[in-house]
């Protein structure tokens, strides 16, 4: 079970941290607070290095959002060359909108997900989530739709541009990029898509030395925050069994 704790102090350079408890370890994290945005197609080795190791000490590790990962693969897609058909309208009629943020009720990152799924399973997911909902369960539309489309960000009108007109595609490795960019920047990594609704954990490179299971806990509340907030990495730090 996690514990949370405000500490007082932080390490100059990065921002306060916050201590949680699981399984008995106490770790506390540390948002990156990154003063630029990440260019579409930047290498995450080199992002990285520039941000996360003047900051890194021997035993950390650092969770990186998923978005940022696309976007160093430039996996991403301008609202223009989008096509809204009417199936897209309708499915986004059903969506809740969560904290103020209208994600999926905007119908250019529906069309994107019907265009990576397939209408006929989109159908299907649409009607399965609707009976869902009537029995008090959430989640079955994503589960019946599959091909990790809720990893899908961006398309967001109260996010920061350029996130506002672009959406941004979940990366199709996200554990072999944890591996190298471990490999190549000696820091172990964690790659998470976290909101306000739910964290998931997608990788974990082997120096982590924590399965996904432990690592999720330890992020459970989000520690890497909304875009907007521009702390894309968070590190993580063991302080005490």
């Amino acid at each position: 079970m996690a514990k949370f704790k405000n500490t007082a102090d932080s390490p100059a350079g990065i921002q306060p941290g916050e201590t949680i408890t699981v399984g008995g370890v106490t770790y506390e994290r540390f948002p990156i607070k990154v003063p630029r945005l990440i260019a579409f197609g930047e290498g995450l080795p080199d992002v990285v290095n520039e941000f996360v190791k003047p900051h890194y000490r021997e035993g950390d590790w650092v969770a990186v959002s998923e978005k940022i990962v696309s976007i160093s693969q430039n996996l991403v897609r301008h609202i223009s060359t989008v096509k809204v058909g009417w199936l897209a309208r309708f499915i986004t009629l059903g969506v809740k909108k969560h904290k103020n943020m209208t994600a999926w009720s905007r119908p250019e990152k529906m069309q994107v997900a019907i265009e990576i799924v397939g209408a006929p399973r989109m159908i299907l997911a649409a009607g399965v989530g609707a009976v869902g909902k009537l029995v008090g369960k959430r989640g079955w539309f994503w589960v019946v739709a599959g091909h990790r489309v809720s990893e899908i960000d961006g398309f967001i009108p109260e996010d920061m541009y350029p996130y506002t007109e672009w959406g941004v595609l979940p990366p199709p490795d996200p554990q072999g990029d944890c591996e190298r960019v471990e490999r190549e920047t000696g820091i172990p990594i964690v790659t998470a898509d976290a909101n306000y609704i739910d964290v998931q954990v997608l990788g974990v490179s082997r120096g982590v030395g924590l399965d996904k299971k432990t690592v999720r806990e330890i992020l459970l509340d989000n520690p890497l925050g909304q875009g907007n907030k521009m702390t894309p990495f968070v590190i993580v730090r063991k302080i005490k069994e």
